[in-house]
């Protein structure tokens, strides 16, 4: 077995999370803001409520790590470091957008960053994370992918094709279940005979049984810490379910009224910004340092919504360029 490694919580890395995780916070509002008053087509899937799912695993990883996301990767974009207003620009189709205004929202892109895409059908990144760590193996690179899927996909055949390759042959892959409690409008619990969707079907796969907190970053760094360790080491792949909520609805048509009386207020009193602020006045981190980290992000995003705003749209010129190779579409000839 790899040794586990004890990481170490400075007050540098309390403050960047912080900041990263306002800054994510604080561009999903702008993105509600934009799609309500007319400035995003389409439509959005928030993560507000999943930040620290997001901050917390890129923590554990290098770089040059592969990441894969559903649908609802905003998080996971700017925690690789996709910048507010390349997002911002990307949800408003411009051409300053992360993929020239190409992708939108669901299938948000950052491959300078690794990230490698936001994907629509469920489940399907799945064996692409799966592809991506086989590609690390084939090349010894030593890079990790992490796949990252909400409770609904856990009852899609992917997920088990994937996990069953990705254990048999003991790839560098980790999956990250964000369980917010429903698959679209639906109870993940009223569709699925197991309590812990992801979690407890790891044993079918000879995989342990890794049920955390998703609304503290420390705890899912550290978790995602111990499977990158495994990882790399040549053990194969872990899954780890992170217990979260969204704050939004499914998407920007659903106003979340099945929710029951309560629930969301519940949550919120575990709101991940917010444990994470109680963390850094627990830490001796005085309150006007805080009060600068979160002035600071306010600043940014909105220097990010009027840059975003005041850029071009993009050029339609250039619709049917990098959907192939060669970056044109001689193909379908």
């Amino acid at each position: 077995m790899v040794e586990e490694v004890a990481v170490a919580v400075s007050r540098a890395d309390l403050e960047a999370y912080y900041a990263q995780m306002l800054g994510i916070r604080g561009t999903e509002k702008a993105a509600f803001d934009l799609f309500m008053s007319g400035l995003v087509k389409g439509t959005t899937h928030l993560a507000a409520g999943h930040e620290a799912v997001a901050v917390g695993a890129s923590a554990a990883l290098n770089p040059d790590d592969y990441v894969w996301a559903t649908y609802r990767g905003h998080h996971h974009a700017m925690a690789r470091g996709l910048s507010a207003e390349a997002c911002l620009a990307e949800l408003m189709s411009k051409a300053t957008g992360s993929s020239q205004g190409k992708g939108g929202s669901m299938l948000l892109t950052s491959a300078e960053n690794n990230m490698m895409g936001s994907y629509a059908i469920i489940g399907s990144h799945l064996p692409m994370a799966v592809g991506s760590a086989w590609s690390s193996v084939l090349r010894k690179s030593g890079q990790v992918s992490v796949a990252f899927f909400g409770d609904g996909a856990t009852n899609i055949g992917a997920f088990h094709e994937a996990i069953n390759l990705a254990a048999v042959w003991k790839l560098p892959v980790i999956f990250i279940c964000e369980n917010n409690l429903y698959m679209e409008y639906t109870p993940i619990s009223a569709v699925t005979a197991v309590e812990h969707p992801a979690a407890d079907r790891a044993s079918a796969y000879s995989l342990p049984r890794i049920v955390i907190d998703g609304n503290d970053v420390i705890t899912v760094r550290d978790e995602v810490a111990k499977a990158v360790v495994k990882a790399r080491g040549g053990e194969g792949p872990s899954i780890i379910e992170c217990l979260t909520y969204r704050h939004y609805g499914h998407s920007r048509t659903d106003p979340a009224k099945y929710r029951p009386e309560g629930e969301l207020e519940e949550w919120l009193m575990r709101d991940p910004v917010t444990v994470l602020r109680a963390r850094l006045v627990a830490s001796g981190i005085p309150e006007e340092e805080i009060g600068v980290i979160e002035r600071t992000a306010q600043v940014e995003v909105l220097a990010a919504i009027e840059a975003a705003k005041n850029a071009p749209l993009s050029d339609p010129s250039e619709a049917f360029t990098d959907v192939w190779a060669d970056g044109g579409s001689q193909w379908r000839n």
